[in-house]
């Protein structure tokens, strides 16, 4: 079965405890071997794992089950429902240790280094410390500029490589907005 339900194991041990199904219609289900349910039967395997109601994860139905119940031949068919998994990832702000904190620094550096086309609000906003510490490393006056070292804020966990792609395409498409419009007033100074 292609269509597994989430911990198999942990629902194989409910579907024993609380169903009257028979062994190969909950292996099937699980995908997993007969034998195996047998032994969670017996007590033998499955030591300790704590059981996991597929009803109430939305998996299965108590209808399903009353129906395989009654034919031992009908297999349990798992609930297909699509999960709409929403993009409003807002940002938390988060404690950021002490250790980690040298880091913004060296990731704004990083930034201006490598994608030199970001505005200093957009790196202050990705990074998280204050457009004035960003333009001070931007002007080589920054207190501690000559310690500071690029280290990708990706790998270290700042923000993900989504958000980065995004501020790197809105800064491309306001350098071709910019651009078209002193096109457009080069045209007007030149009538």
């Amino acid at each position: 079965m292609s269509n597994t339900p989430l911990m198999p194991m942990a629902t194989a041990v409910w579907l024993v405890e609380n169903t009257t199904l028979t062994f190969k219609q909950i292996a099937n289900f699980c995908n997993m071997h007969e034998v195996e349910i047998q032994g969670i039967a017996d007590g033998e395997v499955a030591k300790g794992i704590k059981a996991y109601n597929p009803i109430i994860s939305g998996q299965l139905s108590r209808d399903e089950i009353e129906l395989s119940s009654n034919d031992e031949n009908r297999p349990l068919q798992i609930k297909n429902t699509d999960i709409e998994i929403s993009s409003n990832d807002q940002k938390i702000k988060k404690y950021v240790p002490l250790s980690k904190r040298q880091d913004k620094p060296d990731s704004a550096l990083w930034l201006i280094k490598n994608h030199n086309i970001l505005k200093d609000s957009q790196i202050s906003r990705l990074v998280g410390i204050t457009k004035n510490t960003v333009t001070s490393i931007r002007n080589k006056s920054y207190w501690n500029f000559n310690n500071l070292n690029p280290k990708d804020p990706v790998a270290l966990n700042l923000f993900s490589q989504k958000e980065l792609v995004e501020a790197i395409e809105r800064a491309e498409r306001r350098i071709k907005r910019e651009k078209k419009e002193k096109e457009k007033q080069q045209k007007i100074n030149a009538l």
